[in-house]
Order: structure tokens, then sequence, then C-alpha cells
């Protein structure tokens, strides 16, 4: 029986995250045993709590640790406007940015004929319930400048065409096959300044 096991199954999960190769875990795995008492233990209290209290918020699609998260709940984020991301990754970039002061919603994906999601498959009919109730007078499309994002982004904007609701999208600035995630804060907040009707 090997006597590194457990270090093994524990690069070998490290190896698994985006950016993380089986290198980079070891080199992170072996940081963290030489630094155990300040990094690992309290890594590992850290982890068990987000495991037990993380969820999806029922409004937005954002991840926290309650049913509605704080931008949700939030009565200065009550503004009229809502921005359309295509995952919470998406919605964390636009927040670094500190310029959308909004609320957010999340899709959970795009459309992709290719893939078989439609719309039911999103959470697009959720966003048509929200425009209503929430009293939404600007709709902000920050999807990925991807096809299947453009794709999306004209689905949603022709829904709302008749709901009287102003459809906006990211300005250019947003390089094409470019995903949000990656963007510096500068870019989102040149691209949400000039943002355009679509």
């Amino acid at each position: 029986m090997s006597s590194t096991k457990d270090i093994d199954a524990l690069i070998e999960m490290m190896a698994k995250l985006p950016g993380l190769g089986p290198r980079s875990a070891r080199r992170a795995v072996l940081h963290m045993i030489k630094k155990r008492a300040l990094l690992m233990i309290p890594l590992s209290d850290t982890l068990q709590n987000v495991a037990a209290t993380a969820r999806e918020c029922l409004n937005c699609g954002n991840i926290g640790t309650s049913d509605v998260c704080d931008i949700c709940t939030s009565h200065k984020r009550a503004n009229g406007e809502i921005c359309v991301v295509e995952d919470v990754a998406d919605l964390w970039a636009m927040e670094r940015s500190g310029v959308f002061k909004g609320r957010y919603h999340v899709l959970g994906g795009t459309l992709s004929a290719l893939d078989a999601v439609g719309p039911e498959e999103l959470r697009i009919p959720k966003l048509m319930t929200r425009i209503a109730d929430e009293h939404i007078t600007e709709v902000i499309l920050a999807l990925n400048a991807t096809i299947d994002g453009q794709t999306t982004a004209h689905y949603i904007a022709g829904e709302l065409e008749t709901r009287g609701v102003a459809v906006t999208s990211l300005a250019q600035g947003v390089p094409i096959g470019g995903e949000l995630d990656y963007l510096d804060d500068g870019t989102i907040s040149a691209a949400l300044k000039a943002r355009k009707a679509l």
C-alpha cells in the first residue's frame, strides 16, 4: 500500500480544477502541506462550509449562501436595469468591474441547436417573468461574443420587442470569441458604458 495514496488522490482532484494541470496541482499540494496550519486546515474548513451552504439564487441564478442573493435583495440595485449573462463567472466578472449597479440574470448557458439547448433549458422564461414583476426598463445583454452567444442575444431581443423594454448589448471592445471571465476590468467597464441598442 502506497504511503502517498491520500496525497496522490488530492493532487489528482486538484488537477481537475480549471487552470491547473498535474504539475501545477503537485506544486499547490506540496505548498499547502508545507503550510498546513496556515493554508491546508483553514482551506479544508472553508471547503466544508461552502459545500454545506452554497446554493443558487432562486431569483437570478447567482451563487451565494442564501436562497436569494445580496444583489437581488438590495433595494439600491432595483433601478430598472437587468444585465443578462451566460453564467455565474460572467456575473462575477461584471461585478469586479464595479460599473454596473443594477441586477443580473444568469441564463445558465446559451441556445445551441447542435446541443439541443432551447429556451426552456435555459432561464429565459424566468427572465421574462422577472422583467414584468420587477418593472424592468432596460435589459443589457452581456453575452459572450460567440456564435451561440449572439444567437441567444438575438432570440431574447426578439422576445422583448413588444414589451416596451429597451434592449442593449455590450459595445465592441469585447473580442469575437472572447469570454467575459477572461477580460480585464477596464475592457468590461468600457464595453458596458458604450453599450448600444440591438
